[in-house]
């Protein structure tokens, strides 16, 4: 079953927790700290694999989860980070977060990896707090949550050319000509109800992958028929073949088709609109074809389109069709080549350049917590709200003393004390950060 869209749940693991732990040998009366840190949980990360074309799997597995890091030991052993969890999907998956809609990745390389959810890092020991005024710390930091988000799958097939016309015009038979792809053939409309991909041998070593794009009459772009749910197959071709019914017996124009069904890729994606383009007029071995191809050559070649006439059924004009296809292919693809070149250029140019900046390498200015963070009044509470802050929650055991004294010292020392001064806070009034409230006290 071809499945091109999914949605999935994926939570990276947590960080282990830091130990608390003291040395304790027999000739080591005053041992001071030795609490290890905890491991640092795995992320979940997504995989390009070449032999998957589907994202079928994903309709029956919905929540993946990855393990959390060990907990930090006695005598300063840390714990141990956690393995990532890999996801694999097929080429020409976009992954997008549910919530936000922003693009993730674009995976489109076999074996290019992304990282979706990150693992949260291990709490730091009480070995790390022992300062010359602060010996014996009695506390030491959670695990840090690892992200966890609603992910949006998209499968774009990877096609070097796109097949593009009305349903019954013959891009089935056309596929199954010159390529293995065994597509289903009936004389009804919508025969095809998923995108079929074939290789193509262009002759002379060369070859493409060509792609069957069902589904497209006029509304196509906004959901009429197939089109809203394979329009998007099409993007990433390099040429578009558009295949004609010269023979009319449909009951329809092959002119206004084409025109109805450019119209389509137009509404759909501006960048369709300029993809170059080829016309195969099919039918040619039909009397009706033969009759009509010299008005619709004639129209079309006005336009600027080159227009080759065909019989799928037959393989006449196949052979000049595909040597044009593998000519303006060469073309294209150094085009691509020469275009993604020209971007690598740029970003090594810029990386070259920021390097040779004086201040890279200066000690950046750490920002008061205060500046990156929100204050607003709800239901007679205050709610501060900040990613470093609430990550600083998270990590605090606010069940020891301790920790909790280290929790209000470093908020004083951030600003951010001084940010719910500023917000009109007072003595005994509430606060709220993420799942925590306090009462402020000076």
């Amino acid at each position: 079953m071809f499945v091109d869209e999914a949605k999935i749940h994926v939570q990276a693991g947590a960080g282990g927790n830091g130990c608390v732990g003291f040395r304790r040998e027999k000739y080591v009366p005053a041992g001071g700290p030795a609490g290890g840190d905890g491991g640092r949980g795995g992320s979940v990360i997504a995989e390009v694999d070449p032999g998957l074309s589907t994202l079928l799997d994903f309709r029956y597995r919905q929540h993946y989860k990855a393990a959390s890091g060990e907990h930090g030991m006695g005598s300063d052993m840390h714990g141990k980070n956690a393995g990532d969890l890999v996801i694999k999907v097929p080429p020409g998956t976009i992954i997008r977060n549910a919530e936000t809609g922003e693009v993730i990745a674009d995976l489109t390389r076999p074996g290019q990896r992304v990282i979706i959810a990150r693992g949260g890092r291990g709490g730091r020991g009480n070995a790390r707090y022992a300062t010359p005024t602060r010996q014996a710390p009695r506390f030491a930091e959670m695990g840090e949550p690892g992200e966890g988000l609603w992910c949006e799958l998209e499968l774009k097939l990877l096609a070097d050319v796109g097949l593009a016309g009305y349903p019954n015009v013959g891009k089935s038979s056309l596929i199954a000509r010159i390529s293995a792809a065994k597509p289903k053939i009936s004389d009804y409309p919508f025969t095809t109800l998923v995108p079929n991909l074939g290789v193509v041998d262009l002759g002379d070593g060369k070859s493409c992958v060509m792609a069957d794009i069902p589904g497209l009459i006029e509304g196509a772009h906004s959901g009429v028929g197939l089109g809203h749910e394979f329009l998007k197959h099409i993007e990433r071709t390099l040429l578009i073949v558009h295949i004609l019914d010269t023979s009319g017996l449909e009951g329809r124009d092959p002119l206004e088709d084409f025109d109805k069904i450019n119209e389509e890729l137009r509404l759909f994606s501006a960048d369709l609109a300029t993809r170059p383009q080829l016309v195969a007029a099919n039918k040619l071995d039909l009397a009706e074809a033969r009759e009509r191809f010299p008005r619709v050559k004639e129209a079309l070649n006005a336009r600027g389109c080159e227009v080759f006439p065909i019989s799928a059924a037959t393989g006449h004009g196949l052979k000049e069709l595909l040597g044009r296809i593998a000519s303006e292919l060469d073309r294209l693809r150094a085009v691509r080549a020469q275009a993604e070149a020209d971007t690598e250029a740029s970003q090594a140019a810029q990386a070259r350049e920021e390097l040779e900046q004086p201040e890279r390498w200066r000690k950046p200015r750490r920002a008061s917590m205060a500046e990156e963070i929100t204050v607003r009044r709800e239901d007679g509470c205050f709610v501060v709200e900040g990613k470093a802050l609430e990550k600083l929650v998270a990590m605090t055991n606010l069940d020891n003393e301790d920790a909790v004294r280290f929790f209000q010292r470093t908020l004083v020392r951030r600003g951010v004390m001084d940010a719910l001064r500023n917000a009109g806070v007072k003595p005994g009034d509430t606060v709220r950060i993420k799942d925590a409230e306090f009462d402020f006290v000076e």
